[in-house]
């Protein structure tokens, strides 16, 4: 675990795992193409390669020039919404994507590979889901997120690479230090709220008030985004030293409305908030909440982030430093 190349880093997500390694004094590759990650949340102690992952030839180059042992691979197309209207650009950017890497991994140093996948991958209406629970994705960035996720189990087994597969409940916050979060909006909850609540007259939108909740809009499990970047870092570290792959849930197993997200936000800026409700949008499921209890034996997590309030805070926080 001394070189590790990290595809995305560049990305909201990404961003906050290279923090974490670079203290953590690793020499971090990072290699995005800055679709959708963005120069300023680069770290300058991390060395940057401008360059699309399915260009599979220069990707292997880096991975043999470079030495990478461990490979994080983060980048992805991600909105759900926008994988709806375009399915094809979402299986070239995270099917091929992810065989292009495996490729350009054959033959090299790498022994170790974090995945970043998605609570997406379940099916429907099982509320509270374990690693074991039935997958049958509902949206197309499910669906190509699973997809992903079997190339990896065929072809790091083929290449005895261990591999850590991470599914991401909903993530949100900013980093403590100030310096990263989302920039780009989308249809990112925290971020779209945070952008409003900021304005003199915020109008939040909220997608579904008719699901089968007791307020009436969706339940997500949300995960702060620096606790999830230490959960890659601790995975890492226990699948090199095991050998031992692993897929795990990554969230706090703890359901939150949207409504509940919303009445935080009010809270803290003291001002009146207009609520718009929109029309369900497709791909969006109902309750989805993470059983963690392999991730906590896994790595004795406890995380550090896990209150609303504060997660609320540094949404606000960030937004309003880069908008100033």
């Amino acid at each position: 675990m001394k070189n590790i190349l990290i595809t995305g880093g560049a990305g909201y997500i990404g961003s906050h795992v290279v923090e974490i390694l670079i203290k953590k004094k690793k020499n971090i590759f990072i290699v995005d193409n800055l679709c959708t990650g963005f120069k300023k949340l680069l770290n300058k102690k991390a060395n940057f390669i401008n360059l699309n992952i399915l260009n599979t030839t220069k990707l292997k180059k880096i991975i043999i020039e470079k030495k990478i042992d461990s490979v994080i691979h983060l980048a992805a197309s991600l909105s759900i919404g926008v994988g709806e209207k375009y399915p094809k650009l979402y299986y070239k950017n995270n099917v091929l994507g992810t065989k292009s890497l495996l490729n350009a991994c054959t033959n090299s140093l790498v022994k170790n590979f974090i995945f970043s996948s998605t609570a997406a991958v379940y099916k429907e209406g099982q509320k509270f889901v374990s690693e074991k629970s039935k997958v049958g994705p509902k949206s197309v960035y499910g669906k190509t997120k699973l997809l992903a996720e079997k190339q990896i189990l065929l072809n790091c087994k083929k290449m005895k690479i261990n591999y850590g597969i991470l599914r991401y409940f909903n993530v949100c916050g900013a980093s403590s230090s100030g310096k990263i979060g989302i920039i780009s909006k989308g249809d990112h909850l925290f971020k779209n709220i945070s952008a409003e609540v900021i304005k003199k007259k915020p109008i939040i939108k909220i997608y579904g008030n008719n699901y089968n909740t007791p307020d009436g809009t969706a339940i997500r499990d949300f995960i702060h985004v620096s606790d999830l970047a230490e959960v890659h870092y601790q995975v890492l570290k226990k699948i090199s030293k095991t050998k031992k792959s692993k897929v795990i849930n990554c969230g706090y197993n703890r359901g939150i409305s949207v409504k509940q997200v919303v009445e935080e936000f009010k809270n803290q800026v003291k001002k009146p908030i207009k609520i718009k409700f929109q029309n369900r949008r497709p791909g969006d499921m109902e309750v989805i909440i993470s059983n963690n209890k392999n991730l906590k034996k896994l790595i004795n997590w406890k995380p550090k982030y896990n209150n609303l309030a504060s997660i609320v805070r540094s949404c606000i926080r960030w937004e309003k430093k880069i908008n100033n």
